[in-house]
C-alpha cells in the first residue's frame, strides 16, 4: 500500500480518479505534471527562469509572474504530451495557492481556475510545503511512516514529525533566514553566478572546507531550531579582509567553508529531531536538498546509525508539479468532495494548510 494512501480509500472505484494534473507556480519555475490513479508519475515539465533573474542575482517578483504568463500553457500542453493525454483525459487538478510571490501565484491559480470550471473537474489547492514533504515518497514509494521530515529549501527551513495519519508536527525552524537564502546570499558576496546553491556546491568541490572555517548555529544540542543569518554577516566580514587577489585565491575555500557551515548545521538538527521523536526514519526535501555534500553527510551518519533515509532525485528537490499533484491526488483518494474555493495565500505557513494535514507544535525543553 502507498505510503501516502489511507487504507480506507482503497476502497474507492480507481475509475472516479484517472489523471490529476499538478501545477506550481509559487516562485520562478512554472511547472507542471500528471499523474495516474495509482500515484505513478506519467509526466513532469520544468520552465526555468534563470536566465530571467540570472543578471538581478535573485528573484524579481514582476518578472517571475510574467514568465509564468509566457510559459503556463506550453508547460501544461508539453506535460500532457508527455503523459499521451488530452485534458479531457484529466479527472482532476491541484495547483499550489500558498506560499509564494503573489504575482507567479495569480497565474498557477487562476489558469487552473479556469480548466476546472471549463473541463468541470475537482480543483484542490495545495500547501507547497505539503508539496515538498509529498516529494519523499515519489523518489521512495515504500518510505516508511512515522518519520522525521527536513523541509530545506529558498524560503523554508523547517522539521516535522509526520505520523502515520499524515499529520505533520513542527519540531523545529529557522529564526531568520532560510538555508537556500544564505546559498544564494552567500554565493552573491562571492560573486558566483545565479542560482547561488548550485554553484557553491559546484565551486566547494575544489576547496578545503577546513581551510577557512565559519561559525555554526547550534544554541544548546536539544534545540531544532536554525539561524543563518550571522553566517551571512561572518562571510561578510572574511571578504572584507581579503583584497581583490587573495579573494580570488581563496574563492573554492571560502565557499567549501560556507557551505560546510550550513549543511553541518542542518545534519546536526535532522538527527536531534530522530533523537528526540524516538524514530529512525529521516526524509530531507526542498531545493537545497540537491546538495553533494549535505547528500553525502546524510548518507555516511544514515548508515552509521542505521537511520532509513529518502532523499528525492535532484528533479523532484525543486519546485516541481508532481510533489503537487501527489498531495492532490492524496487529497482526492482521501475524500473525494475535498474540492474547496481555491485562491492564493502567498504568507501560507505550516500552521495554515488544508485540514487533512494539520500542522502543530511541539514545545521541548
Amino acid at each position: 500500500m502507498h505510503p501516502l494512501r489511507p487504507a480506507d480509500s482503497l476502497t474507492h472505484e480507481t475509475g472516479l480518479l484517472k489523471f490529476v494534473l499538478g501545477i506550481e507556480s509559487s516562485c520562478d519555475e512554472t511547472a507542471a505534471a500528471v499523474l495516474a490513479h495509482d500515484g505513478s508519475v506519467l509526466s513532469s515539465m520544468v520552465a526555468s527562469q534563470t536566465t530571467v533573474h540570472e543578471k538581478f542575482g535573485g528573484v524579481v517578483p514582476e518578472l517571475a509572474a510574467r514568465a509564468h504568463i509566457s510559459h503556463i500553457n506550453c508547460v501544461v500542453m508539453d506535460a500532457l504530451n508527455q503523459a499521451r493525454l488530452s485534458l479531457n483525459d484529466i479527472s482532476a487538478i491541484a495547483v499550489t495557492e500558498g506560499p509564494g510571490l503573489a504575482g507567479a501565484l495569480l497565474v498557477g491559480v487562476n489558469y487552473a481556475k479556469a480548466l476546472s470550471y471549463g473541463l468541470s473537474i475537482p480543483l484542490i489547492g495545495v500547501n507547497h510545503l505539503e508539496g515538498h514533504i509529498a516529494s519523499a515518497w515519489l523518489g521512495d514509494p515504500t518510505f516508511p511512516l512515522p518519520c522525521v521530515v527536513l523541509v530545506v529549501s529558498g524560503g523554508h527551513t523547517h522539521l516535522y514529525r509526520k505520523d502515520q495519519t499524515g499529520e505533520c508536527f513542527l519540531l523545529g525552524c529557522t529564526r531568520d533566514d532560510a538555508a537556500g537564502e544564505a546559498f544564494d546570499k552567500g554565493a552573491q558576496m562571492l560573486g558566483l553566478e545565479f542560482p547561488g546553491g548550485p554553484a557553491i556546491d559546484q565551486l566547494a568541490r575544489k576547496g578545503d572546507a577546513k581551510a577557512i572555517p565559519f561559525p555554526q548555529f547550534h544554541q544548546r544540542k536539544t534545540s531544532m531550531e536554525f539561524s543563518f543569518s550571522g553566517l551571512k554577516t561572518a562571510l561578510l566580514y572574511t571578504l572584507r579582509k581579503l583584497d581583490d587577489g587573495m579573494r580570488a585565491a581563496k574563492l573554492a575555500d571560502l565557499a567549501a567553508g560556507y557551505q560546510e557551515a550550513i549543511v553541518q548545521v542542518l545534519v546536526i538538527k535532522a538527527f536531534a529531531a530522530l533523537a528526540h521523536t524516538g524514530l529512525s526514519a529521516l526524509a530531507v526535501v526542498g531545493g537545497v536538498s540537491a546538495n553533494s555534500r549535505l547528500r553525502a553527510l546524510l548518507v555516511e551518519r544514515g548508515a552509521r546509525e542505521g537511520v532509513r533515509l529518502a532523499l528525492p532525485p535532484p528533479e523532484y528537490c525543486t519546485d516541481n508539479a508532481a510533489m503537487i499533484a501527489l498531495v492532490g491526488w492524496q487529497k482526492l483518494m482521501t475524500d473525494p468532495q475535498t474540492e474547496r474555493q481555491v485562491d492564493i495565500r502567498p504568507l501560507l505557513q505550516h500552521s495554515a494548510v488544508h485540514p487533512s494535514v494539520s500542522y502543530k507544535e511541539i514545545t521541548h525543553s
